[in-house]
C-alpha cells in the first residue's frame, strides 16, 4: 500500500474519538489529581481548603473567528469567555490567565494590543489577572491561547459524571442567540429584522455571558448534580454528561428558552428557532441537572434569585439514549448535531 494511502486511512475523523483515546493514553493516577481528562477543566488538589481547577483553549483564525467579521476586541474577549465559563461550569471562582500566541505578518501591533485589551476586559469583573504566556510568529493565520486557573472548595466541583435517572435538566439564559448571530455575520444578504433583534444577537455572539455567579451559586446551595457549559452546542454537551454520567435524556422541544430575537430570526429565514436552539454553539450558557431529591428547593431558592434557569427535560436510562419530546406523547431520537473538529461535511 503507498504510504500516502496508509497515512490518509489513519487521518484523525473525530475530535471526541481522538480525546477518548488520548484520556486512555494518559491514564496515570496521581494522588494529586482529582479529575483529568474528560471534564472542563482539570482539578489538582492542591490544599485542604482549596483546589485548583485549569483549563486551556486554542483558537484559530479561520476555524474559530474571522477578523473579517470579528473586531480584535471581541475576539479576544470571546477568548476569554471560552476560559471563563469553563471555570463557571465548574462552580469555582477564576484566577490567573495566561496566553499564548502566534502572529501573522498581516497583524498590527495596535490589533494585538486590542486583542489582549479584550480578553483582560472579559476577566475584568472577576479580578483575573494575567501573570504570563509567550507569542511567537505564525504563517498561517492568528492563533490563541488560553490558559486559565480557578479555584473550588475541596470536592465541590460540579463534574460532568454526576448525572442521576429521574434528574431534572435545566439551562441557563436563552439557547441559539451566537448561532443567530454569527449567521447574521456571515450573511450575504441579511434577513428583514429590527435592529434592535440584530444588535441584540449580534452582542450575544460577539460578547457572550460566563455564568460564574450562576455556578457558584449552585455550588454553595448543594443543588447541582452534574453540569456543563454550551460551548459545541446543546446535543453534543448533553451527549458529554450523559456519556461520563452513564444516563440517557429527554428534552423537551417547547421548552428550549428562545429569546424574542431569535424567534424573530428564525421567522424571518423560515426556520424552526428550537433546531437552533439545539444545535447552535458558543452560547456559553450552563447545562445542568438537579436531584429529584431537590427539585422543591431548588425552584423555591431560584425563584429569590435574578437568574434566569428554565427545565427543559429529565435525565432517563441510558438504554433509552438521547430523545427529544415534540408533541404530547411523540419522541423521537435526537441526533447530535453539534460541531466538531475534522468531521467532513456528509
Amino acid at each position: 500500500m503507498p504510504p500516502g494511502r496508509s497515512r490518509r486511512a489513519n487521518m484523525v475523523r473525530s475530535e471526541f474519538d481522538l480525546i477518548r483515546r488520548l484520556q486512555a493514553q494518559a491514564a496515570q493516577p496521581d494522588p494529586h489529581v482529582f479529575k483529568g481528562i474528560g471534564d472542563d477543566t482539570a482539578i489538582i488538589k492542591t490544599s485542604s481548603t482549596e483546589w485548583t481547577l485549569i483549563t486551556t483553549d486554542l483558537l484559530a483564525e479561520g476555524v474559530h473567528f474571522d477578523p473579517a467579521t470579528s473586531s480584535f476586541r471581541d475576539i479576544g474577549y470571546r477568548a476569554a469567555i471560552a476560559n471563563l465559563s469553563d471555570i463557571a461550569a465548574m462552580g469555582g471562582t477564576p484566577r490567573f490567565m495566561l496566553v499564548s500566541i502566534a502572529i501573522p505578518p498581516t497583524c498590527s501591533t495596535t490589533e494585538i494590543q486590542e486583542l489582549y485589551r479584550g480578553m483582560m476586559q472579559a476577566g475584568s469583573p472577576y479580578d483575573v489577572r494575567l501573570i504570563g504566556g509567550d507569542t511567537s510568529a505564525s504563517q498561517q493565520g492568528l492563533f490563541l491561547n488560553i490558559t486559565l486557573t480557578g479555584v473550588v472548595k475541596p470536592r465541590q466541583a460540579l463534574l460532568r459524571s454526576g448525572a442521576r435517572e429521574g434528574d431534572r435538566l435545566y439551562v441557563t439564559g436563552t439557547l441559539g442567540d451566537s448561532r443567530a448571530g454569527l449567521d447574521l455575520l456571515k450573511s450575504r444578504q441579511r434577513p428583514k429584522l429590527r435592529p434592535a433583534d440584530a444588535r441584540f444577537l449580534l452582542a450575544r455572539h460577539h460578547r457572550p455571558s460566563a455564568r460564574i455567579a450562576e455556578g457558584q451559586w449552585l455550588v454553595k446551595h448543594g443543588l447541582a448534580g452534574a453540569a456543563i457549559d454550551l460551548s459545541d452546542g446543546l446535543t453534543g454537551d448533553l451527549r458529554h454528561i450523559c456519556e461520563e454520567s452513564a444516563v440517557g435524556a429527554e428534552i423537551i422541544a417547547d421548552a428550549l428558552p428562545l429569546s424574542p430575537a431569535c424567534r424573530a430570526y428564525a421567522a424571518a429565514r423560515r426556520l424552526d428557532a428550537r433546531q437552533i436552539a439545539l444545535q447552535g454553539g458558543e452560547d456559553y450558557e450552563l447545562l445542568f441537572t438537579v436531584p429529584r431529591s431537590k427539585h422543591v428547593r431548588f425552584e423555591r431558592l431560584a425563584g429569590k434569585t435574578r437568574f434566569h434557569f428554565t427545565c427543559i427535560g429529565s435525565i432517563t436510562s441510558k438504554r433509552l439514549g438521547l430523545r427529544l419530546r415534540a408533541g404530547t406523547n411523540t419522541t423521537q431520537p435526537l441526533p447530535v448535531t453539534s460541531y466538531e473538529h475534522f468531521l467532513k461535511p456528509a
